[in-house]
Formats: C-alpha cells, sequence, structure tokens
C-alpha cells in the first residue's frame, strides 16, 4: 500500500528553518519543497516521463513562487505528461529555437510594443518604450525568453520598489505579463513565468486630503502674510493660489518663461537639464505643447516681487544655499506646516486633484491649454486673483462675489469646516 502524504501548509512553508543538511518538505504527487542549509526555499516536481524514465524539474523559489503557485505549476505538469509531452524536452526544445531565432526577451519585448503601439497615443508609447529602457532592457533585455522565470523577473519589479515608486511597479508588472503572454501565444515558452507576478506588489494606499473650504481664505492669506520664514518661500506660496498649475512646473520655472508686460507664462513640455537636479527637465505634462498660463495682474505683482530676489539667476524659484537648484517641494510643504496646515498641500498630486475638482464645476473645463481660449482663461484667473483680494479680511462666498453691488455685499465671517 502506498504511503499518503499530508499535503503542506502555508504556514509549514514559511517557517521552515534551514538545518546544516538540505531537507525535503513532501506536498504529495512528487512536489516538494528543498530547504537548503543557506535558508533558500525551493520548489521541485518529481515525474515520470512519457518513455518511462524519472524526470525532476523545478518551480523557482519559495516564497516568490508560493504554495499555490507551486501546485497550480504541478498541475500543468501533469496536463502535459497526460498529452505525451515531457515538460523538460518541451522546455530545452523551446530554449533551442528561441537560441536559434535569437530570441531575447528584449527582441520579444520590441516587437510587443510595435505591435501595441498601434492601439497607443504616440505619447504613451513612447512613456512604455521609455520605462523598458529604463527598468528591464539593462537587467534581463539580453536573455534568452525561455530561460526567464519568476524570480527573474521580480529582479526589476523589487529594484523599481526600492525607489518608492511603486505606480511604475505595477505598470512594469502589467507590461511583463504581456509580454509573456505574447511569448506564450508565439509558443516560445511553454509556461508563462509572469503568470505568478500577480499580487507580488501591493498598491499603496492612497490617503485623500480634504481640499481647504473657501471660507478659510482670510486665515490662509494672514498666515502667509505674517510668515516668519524666507520671504521667496512666502511669496512662492501666496503666488501658488493665484496660479492652476502643478508643484513641478512652478518648481523648475526659468524666468525666460515669462513675459509680464504681456502677463503670460509659457510652460514648455522639456526645460533644459539642470545638472546635478533629478527631474529638471519637467514642463508641461502635455508632449510637444506648450502650457501657456494667462497672469492676473495680482500675480504679475508677485511675481515683480520675486524678480528682486531672483532676476539675476535662471531659475524662478532658486534654492536658498544653491541658486542653479530649485526650491524644495519640502520647503513650501515646511512653510505650510509652520502656518499650521497640513504637508501633503502643495504636491503635485494635491493639486491635480485640486484641479479635477475644479472640472467638475466647470472651471476647469474652461481652463484649457489651447492659445485661442486665453483672453476667456484670463478673465477666470483675474476673477479668482479678485476674489483671492476679497477673501483677505473676511469671508466672501463666491455667488456673492459675482453678483457684488458695492456697499450692499454681505460678507459671511469664516467658520472652520464651511463648504461653499
Amino acid at each position: 500500500m502506498s504511503r499518503t502524504t499530508a499535503p503542506l501548509s502555508d504556514s509549514a512553508c514559511r517557517s521552515a528553518k534551514p538545518t546544516d543538511r538540505a531537507y525535503k518538505l513532501f506536498d504529495g504527487d512528487g512536489l516538494y519543497l528543498l530547504v537548503q542549509p543557506n535558508g533558500r526555499k525551493g520548489w521541485r516536481l518529481r515525474y515520470v516521463k512519457p518513455d518511462g524514465r524519472e524526470g525532476l524539474t523545478s518551480f523557482g523559489n519559495y516564497p516568490v513562487i508560493g504554495l499555490a503557485d507551486a501546485r497550480r505549476k504541478r498541475l500543468e505538469v501533469k496536463r502535459m505528461l497526460a498529452d505525451g509531452i515531457d515538460p523538460i524536452g518541451a522546455k530545452n526544445q523551446a530554449k533551442t529555437e528561441a537560441l536559434i531565432k535569437g530570441r531575447t526577451f528584449e527582441s520579444v519585448a520590441l516587437d510587443w510594443h510595435t505591435e501595441m503601439s498601434a492601439k497607443w497615443a504616440p505619447d504613451y508609447s513612447k512613456t512604455v518604450m521609455s520605462r523598458l529602457k529604463t527598468h528591464l532592457f539593462p537587467l534581463i533585455g539580453a536573455r534568452a525568453i525561455v530561460d526567464l522565470d519568476t524570480h527573474d523577473l521580480m529582479q526589476p519589479l523589487e529594484a523599481i520598489k526600492k525607489r518608492g515608486t511603486i505606480d511604475v511597479a505595477l505598470r512594469v508588472q502589467n507590461y511583463l505579463q504581456s509580454i509573456m503572454r505574447e511569448a506564450k501565444r508565439l509558443r516560445l515558452i511553454t509556461i508563462n513565468p509572469a503568470y505568478d507576478l500577480e499580487g507580488s506588489i501591493k498598491a499603496p494606499r492612497v490617503v485623500h486630503r480634504p481640499a481647504l473650504p473657501l471660507s478659510r481664505l482670510p486665515e490662509l492669506q494672514e498666515r502667509i502674510d505674517t510668515y516668519k520664514g524666507r520671504a521667496l518661500t512666502r511669496l512662492t506660496v501666496m503666488l501658488s493660489l493665484h496660479v492652476f498649475v502643478r508643484s513641478s512646473e512652478l518648481r523648475f520655472a526659468r524666468w525666460s518663461e515669462f513675459d509680464l508686460k504681456r502677463g503670460a507664462w509659457e510652460i514648455p513640455d522639456t526645460r533644459p537639464a539642470l545638472e546635478g537636479v533629478s527631474f529638471s527637465t519637467r514642463g508641461t505634462k502635455m508632449a510637444g505643447d506648450i502650457h501657456l498660463v494667462p497672469l492676473s495682474p495680482q500675480a504679475v505683482a508677485l511675481l515683480e516681487q520675486i524678480r528682486e530676489i531672483t532676476g539675476k539667476f535662471d531659475l524662478v524659484f532658486a534654492g536658498d544655499t544653491n541658486s542653479w537648484k530649485p526650491m524644495s517641494e519640502n520647503t513650501v510643504n515646511s512653510a505650510l506646516r509652520k502656518m499650521g496646515y497640513e504637508s501633503g498641500l502643495w504636491t503635485d498630486a494635491a493639486i491635480e486633484r485640486q484641479m479635477s475638482h475644479k472640472e467638475r464645476n466647470n472651471v476647469r473645463a474652461a481652463y484649457i491649454h489651447k492659445a485661442e481660449f486665453i483672453e476667456e482663461r484670463r478673465l477666470i484667473m483675474n476673477w479668482w486673483s479678485r476674489y483671492l483680494e476679497a477673501n483677505q479680511q473676511e469671508h466672501v462666498s463666491p455667488r456673492e462675489f459675482a453678483n457684488q453691488t458695492g456697499a450692499n455685499v454681505t460678507r459671511l465671517k469664516a467658520k472652520h469646516g464651511a463648504t461653499e
């Protein structure tokens, strides 16, 4: 009577400790976890080939390949054996064919990108290619695609995660899964190792910070006016209230982009690089286009004050220590914290969210990038700057401001938590 093996559990795999000799934890049907003295744990499967000889194959290392993943791979092997196919022989044959055809990961990925680009916008196609060249090709591009396993595909993703860009890691993971699916469709591989990447990267929890209610504008402007820190920081925070731009668009601004007499700011899609400054080429997100920002008289007045401080430099918002480096995002957020506001108020994400909020109220819908609408947009920006001025002492609702009739305007006392 054959011996019955109790199935493994996740906790047993996780808690298995190394000893001075390698040992096996059996799951049944030939599958076992090999625990090495150095602590590495790898999945192995013993099976009988179609010709009656014994075969041994590996499924990758634990925990990259979990227990459920290993069992699924075992099932795939059993299905191949039922069809009279030796999985090792099939893999070796695919490897030989791939090497003959020169099918490295990079060659397959480039073909995939060419095919997919027909469905993508040009800017998105460029972005995907940039990520392939930056994150994938240096690590696995030259490898034969048939040799890659899940552990290999995890390496570039882990490198991206260490840099803290989880959103990019998730996108690159999607590229890998799509590329490897295409490789399997072309019969360059027999099993898709990217299948087991699912769930390996956890999307960060998004914390939505509430926007500052309009009723607190008088309080905010007073705290900015009485800020005791660097004058340039105070003026930068105040200017950011008058222009609807992202923090990177503002911080990396050059004086050459401004025409204060005309009241216009032209943000290019790419700026000249600053040596030693990451992302200094960032401009508008519209590739190949210029974001034309109309400046209200109040914004121009603030920029005139800023020019007295940094006019001799290329950068409008120069750093305190090094004038050739821009003011950091943390500088403004630190100032906001000192004023009593949360540090996430002045970030691209926060500003982007505020712009989306405006779109729902048909303000952002009018504030579009095309120059043909510049006069309409200038009216909007001028209205907003005058509205800020009207709220320097006491709160005035937008409706009251729009329908004001001189001394008959009813002013509302600012109340925390008001949403109008």
